[in-house]
């Protein structure tokens, strides 16, 4: 879905105060009843993330770290049955699922006389039945799962999401028949940084030649898309030419301004394929968009 500048700024505005929580989505799925859930939960999600760089060095400064958990040890205790630790999160607008790992390394150095290592940390945040202390790992379980920017629950399901898109593409590119390498086969061949598609034949998607394709399972915004942009699109523009992104959860439209540099961007698969020839010069470009 693509949005003007303005309505992707409604949304965002609408974002401000929410928590990262599955009730979030409640709010704006009301709020935006034309705009698909993928892409409000993508918005959001970028969104929270840009709002947690922005305060996490202050939310994990030692002395607030020491008192979330000597609050978490009191309310658990008193409110054993209370879901504590995510109303804690909630309450000081900090991702559920982080903070779980907060309390959970400072819950191991107590035990371990120590500072653990991130993947003891990891390993109990991905399965909970592995801390030592049954109250603290039902706390946990209950942040992961109602976290919906942070942690291993939403990690797997993001990844899913990203090879389900480069899935699809790969089935919409055989069913036009179109030729073409794709990531793991151009690694075989040596290359390190590679989009997800190679077309071994160029195409022309709306007049602009398109030699590769890159799979984005987010929405596109001006941060994500601008860092895309320099780490990623314009070196694949240097190696291999013109190309097209597809931002599955959409974008905002007015990104769309590099088509005469050579980068297109869509929010779905093109039905308006055009198979060029082997060798299509520079100058077909403007018999093409002319």
């Amino acid at each position: 879905m693509k949005l003007s500048r303005a309505e992707y700024k409604e949304i965002v505005k609408c974002t401000e105060h929410l928590r990262p929580t599955r009730q979030c989505m409640t709010i704006l799925r009301q709020r935006f009843p034309n705009h698909s859930q993928s892409t409000l939960l993508s918005i959001f999600s970028l969104e929270y993330q840009k709002r947690t760089k922005r305060t996490m060095s202050r939310l994990q400064a030692p002395d607030c770290i020491e008192s979330y958990y000597q609050r978490y040890l009191s309310e658990a205790k008193a409110r054993p049955s209370v879901p504590v630790l995510l109303e804690l999160a909630n309450e000081v607008d900090l991702s559920p699922a982080l903070m779980a790992r907060v309390i959970v390394d400072r819950f191991l150095q107590d035990q371990e006389g120590g500072v653990s290592s991130k993947q003891v940390v990891n390993n109990m945040l991905r399965e909970p039945s592995l801390i030592p202390d049954e109250a603290l790992a039902n706390h946990v379980y209950q942040c992961t799962i109602n976290d919906c920017c942070y942690g291993p629950l939403v990690d797997c399901i993001k990844h899913a999401i990203g090879q389900e898109a480069e899935v699809l593409l790969r089935d919409k590119l055989k069913e036009r028949n179109l030729s073409f390498l794709d990531e793991n086969q151009l690694r075989t061949k040596g290359y390190d940084k590679t989009p997800d598609i190679i077309l071994e034949v160029p195409i022309a998607v709306e007049g602009h030649i398109v030699h590769w394709i890159e799979s984005k399972a987010s929405f596109g915004d001006d941060h994500s898309h601008r860092t895309y942009l320099n780490e990623q699109f314009w070196s694949y523009w240097n190696r291999f030419g013109p190309g097209l992104v597809i931002y599955w959860h959409g974008f905002i439209g007015e990104l769309d301004s590099q088509r005469d540099r050579g980068i297109l961007l869509k929010d779905c698969f093109p039905s308006d394929i055009v198979t060029l020839c082997h060798g299509t010069s520079p100058a077909t470009t403007d018999s093409l968009t002319g």
